[in-house]
Formats: C-alpha cells, sequence, structure tokens
C-alpha cells in the first residue's frame, strides 16, 4: 500500500512528494535526519532544542508516516521559538528604566536671620526694667482684675480697639473713665453716641471708634452673650478688630497662643534688626514673614519686648543707637534718615536776603540821588 504526502512546511524548498513503504523505518528517518540539518544551516537555531526535537523524532513508532506528520507539527513551532539575531549573531540586552515614585521632596531651607539670638538677648537686658509705657498702661493693665472673666475679656478687646493709632498714657486714661461709666457690653450698647464719644476722646479717630464700639457690643451680646469670640477668625469678623487685636485678645484673654501680634513698633524694629528675609511693608505681612522663623515659644514674648523697646530705645524717628547693645550688630544702626529741608531753607539765608535788600535799597537811593542832579545840573544851565 502506497501513502502519498505532500509536505506543506514553508522549510521545504520545492514541493515533492515523499514515498514511504510500511515498515521501512530508516527511510523515514534519514529524511527527518536530512530535514533538520539542513534547516540548522538555513537558520541559526539553538543546538539544544534541535537535538531534542531529533531524538524525539528518531524514537518514534515503526511507522514512518507519523514521523513525519509530527516532523511537520513541531518545525512552525521551532521557527517561532527563535529569537531574532542581530547583526553581531546573539540578542541584545534590554535596559530596565526603574522610577522612584516614592521619593520624598526636598526640604526648603529653613531661614534665620544671623544673629537674632544675640540680639534677641540684648533686647531682653534692655528691657530688664519694665518701665516702658506698655508695661504699666498696656492691654494687659487696663481691665479689672475683679471683674466676671466675661467682663475681663470684653475690656481687653475694647482697649486694644482703643489702642489703635494712639499712645498707652492716651488709652489708660480712656479705659479709666469707661470702667467707672461701666464697661460691659451690655452697657455701652445703651450708652449714646455723644457721651461715648466723650468717654474716649482723646484717641485717634475716636468717632470711628465709637461706632465700632456700639456694633461690636451688640454683636457680642447678641451671639456670645456679652463675651467674646475665642478664635481668631471669630474675632476679626467683629468691626474694627483687625489681625493684631485678635491674637493679642488670644494671648491676654483667652491665654492662647495663635500668632504674633505685631503693631508699628515691632513691624519697624523687625525691619531695622534685618530679621525679615525682604522689607515689608505693613504690619500684617511682617507678621507672616516673623513667623516663618521664629520659635512659637517666643511669639507671645516678642510684642512686650519690642513695643517697649520701641518706645524707650528705638524710637521711630532720631533712634537712640548710641546706647543701644545691638549697634554693632544692627545694620540699621546710625542710619538716621536726614532731616527734609523746607522751602525757607532750600532758599536764601535772612542775612543774605537783608543784604540783597539792603543792595536794592542802595541801588534806588543813588538812582534818585542821580536823578536829582541831572535836574539840578539842568536848571543851573538854564
Amino acid at each position: 500500500m502506497l501513502l502519498r504526502f505532500r509536505m506543506t512546511s514553508p522549510y521545504f524548498s520545492q514541493n515533492r512528494t515523499v514515498v514511504t513503504r510500511r515498515c521501512k523505518q530508516i527511510d523515514t528517518s534519514t529524511a527527518a535526519v536530512s530535514l533538520l540539518s539542513g534547516l540548522r544551516k538555513r537558520r541559526n537555531v539553538n543546538a539544544v532544542k534541535i537535538e531534542e526535537e531529533e531524538a524525539r523524532v528518531c524514537l518514534s513508532t515503526p511507522d514512518g508516516s507519523q514521523d513525519l506528520f509530527q516532523l511537520a507539527t513541531v518545525l512552525p513551532k521551532l521557527e517561532t521559538d527563535v529569537p531574532p539575531s542581530s547583526s553581531h549573531g546573539r540578542r541584545r540586552r534590554q535596559i530596565k528604566v526603574e522610577y522612584d515614585e516614592g521619593a520624598a521632596p526636598a526640604k526648603a531651607e529653613h531661614w534665620q536671620p544671623p544673629d537674632w539670638r544675640k540680639q534677641l538677648g540684648f533686647i531682653r537686658d534692655m528691657r530688664t526694667n519694665r518701665d516702658a509705657p506698655v508695661d504699666h498702661m498696656g492691654a494687659e493693665k487696663c481691665y479689672d482684675a475683679e471683674a466676671p472673666a466675661n467682663v475681663r475679656r470684653f475690656q481687653v478687646l475694647v482697649s486694644l480697639m482703643l489702642s489703635s493709632q494712639t499712645k498707652d498714657q492716651v488709652t489708660a486714661a480712656a479705659m479709666q473713665r469707661l470702667r467707672t461709666h461701666g464697661c460691659t457690653a451690655e452697657k455701652l450698647l445703651s450708652t449714646d453716641d455723644d457721651t461715648l464719644g466723650k468717654l474716649i476722646y482723646p484717641v485717634g479717630f475716636w468717632r470711628n471708634k465709637v461706632k465700632f464700639l456700639k456694633l461690636t457690643a451688640a454683636m457680642l451680646v447678641k451671639d456670645f452673650g456679652g463675651d467674646i469670640p475665642d478664635s481668631v477668625e471669630g474675632l476679626v469678623c467683629l468691626p474694627g478688630v483687625g489681625p493684631k487685636m485678635a491674637h493679642l485678645a488670644m494671648d491676654i484673654a483667652w491665654d492662647q497662643v495663635s500668632g504674633i501680634g505685631v503693631d508699628t513698633h515691632v513691624h519697624r524694629i523687625s525691619n531695622r534688626l534685618g530679621w525679615l528675609r525682604k522689607a515689608t511693608k505693613n504690619p500684617e505681612k511682617t507678621r507672616k514673614a516673623l513667623e516663618e522663623w521664629l520659635p512659637r515659644e517666643l511669639w507671645s514674648e516678642i510684642n512686650w519686648l519690642l513695643v517697649g523697646f520701641g518706645q524707650q530705645v528705638c524710637l521711630p524717628t532720631n533712634p537712640l543707637c548710641s546706647v543701644c547693645l545691638n549697634q554693632h550688630s544692627c545694620p540699621s544702626a546710625h542710619q538716621n534718615s536726614p532731616a527734609k529741608r523746607t522751602k525757607a531753607q532750600t532758599s536764601s539765608s535772612p542775612a543774605l536776603r537783608t543784604n540783597k535788600n539792603t543792595v536794592v535799597k542802595d541801588e534806588t537811593t543813588s538812582g534818585e540821588l542821580g536823578r536829582v542832579n541831572s535836574a539840578s545840573q539842568r536848571r543851573t544851565a538854564r
């Protein structure tokens, strides 16, 4: 019995028929070996895989047709297993790229003034006596210590509202008159504007402060039972209360440090000492700049230290740098701005003006004398 098989594998260069007889295994084995050897020459196949397939084909059943069928199914699989060869005959290695997703961001540099601890120590030494106006007439000294807690807190807030653009001596006197009149939210709310204005006069912007006190008292009676809010957010919502007053009220009234109370003294001295990375133009920006580097345990102390220091030594105009212990480390020491010249000073001096007037008078007199002499000469000629 003759069996015809057409080999359709792409590894055969020509289509031809293979004739086998039953029980004649040597012909089929020889054909299989020749096919594999030709494939080895054409393709760069792994030698280990080829040897395994050769052994498996030669050890098959006596029927040679099964070997050819098996070889026809194995060869395409070997073609897919062969890796693509490069120009150098080997496979290129792939570079593995790793990403470090869990890396922590770089920390920003913590800026601090170079000599701030030394300068602060000198300011403490200069404030040892505590004899500045803020020490005796500040917001901590203006409330009635024997009043109920809510009344004491309200009086602290009132004294802070009155102290804006006002000296401590004037604020303390106004608070004394208010306490004699009755300084509670309910009492101020029932007081007419004229009477309240006379009680707080002559504090700065007293007319506006009368309105703010009445509006604030009404809000506190309605929403807080005559007490003051216990948060900065609640305090700044009151009419006439800014961030400085809110932080100081939290510190004095509620004994909570929420921020630095920056007034004109703290703002001025911080810029003079170089305690800010960049010069600031208003107290609120100064507060934010100070809170970035100043330790929190110093936030409560820094206000009364710098306020008293500004009232006694580091004055707004003509500061006493010669008696200041920081005169050798302060970048603004002995740099007073020159006094402004008035229009009279820019013009000629009084003596020069007098001389000019004298010269003018002399010229006028000589001119008049010349005219008189000319007239007398004409009369004589006639």
